[in-house]
């Protein structure tokens, strides 16, 4: 019985703000969520990796083994994603982002905070600053079919994980009045853009209901048994392989379907929304089984 309400502490707080956000999307059809995006890329995004690295307790070591752990699930996914995209005859290239980078930041990060306290949030926050690091290079790539180095260096996110990192690795404390600014304006993200999520499901349509079921399959479904073969083969144990198992379930990042709309053809942009709704809506009931089963067996 422990377990059923440690699933629901840690499920409820995060499914109802996306709630609250579906709740607001139906009452105002054309809510403009552009400022939540501006904020989440130029502030919140930065300031909850700078948290959640360098306050949660976790050390370099652990932090860098998933890193590369994130990197091998994170090709994986790819390598998913491109047979599936193949036996569906679309575009391989420009369909990928959606199958390799999950919704590790918005959803996943909350989750695994709530699950499994600090620790689970600076292992979170090392798989999703890869994340997000290659929504702004390979997502752009893939794309565009161009790399735009510039994109790069004009992220604040690029630059808060080079610091975090080089203030993990000397194993320097942050000065707590930055620890207390960038905890509010990472909260603060949190809470947006998970209502963010809820408002996009309501804007974003459903353009094929069977290839979109199909794609998120791939990416709710398959990511989490990505997820448990790399637990296997190299032996995990403990929270940060629960954090792991968490972060493969989640579904695309909705940070896919803004980047097509800038850079892909509309046709794209159409089924990359159906993949984010429907894998979004599909996850409801597969995280919470994901999250139990993390809960159960790597506390």
């Amino acid at each position: 019985m422990e377990i059923y309400l440690k699933l629901f502490e840690v499920l409820f707080p995060v499914f109802f703000i996306v709630g609250i956000g579906y709740f607001i999307g139906r009452k105002n059809k054309n809510f403009d969520t552009s400022f939540i995006t501006d904020y989440s890329a130029n502030f919140g995004a930065p300031a909850l990796f700078i948290f959640a690295i360098t306050s949660s307790g976790v050390k370099f070591d652990i932090f860098a083994e998933y890193f590369i752990y994130s990197i091998i699930a994170l090709t994986s996914f790819a390598i998913v994603g491109i047979i599936f995209l193949l036996a569906m005859k679309k575009d391989y290239i420009r369909e990928l982002p959606p199958f390799f980078l999950p919704n590790t930041g918005n959803m996943g990060i909350p989750i695994c905070l709530f699950a499994y306290g600090s620790l689970g949030m600076g292992v979170a926050a090392a798989i999703s600053s890869l994340v997000v690091l290659l929504h702004f290079t390979l997502n752009i790539f893939l794309a565009s079919k161009k790399m735009d180095v510039n994109i790069i260096l004009k992220s604040p996110s690029t630059y808060a994980v080079i610091i975090s990192v080089a203030f993990l690795y000397y194993d320097l404390e942050m000065p707590k009045f930055v620890i207390n600014s960038v905890m509010l304006l990472g909260y603060a993200m949190i809470v947006l853009i998970l209502m963010s999520l809820g408002i996009s499901l309501t804007q974003l349509k459903v353009f094929s209901i069977k290839s979109s079921i199909i794609s998120s399959i791939g990416r709710v479904i398959i990511g989490p048994l990505i997820g448990i073969l790399l637990i296997k083969i190299f032996n995990l144990t403990g929270y940060a392989a629960g954090v792991l198992l968490i972060q493969s379930s989640m579904p695309s990042a909705i940070l896919t379907y803004l980047i097509a709309s800038m850079y892909s053809p509309k046709k794209i942009v159409d089924n990359i929304s159906s993949m984010i709704v429907v894998s979004t809506l599909m996850s409801l009931i597969t995280v919470p089984i994901v999250v139990f089963l993390s809960l159960k067996f790597f506390s």
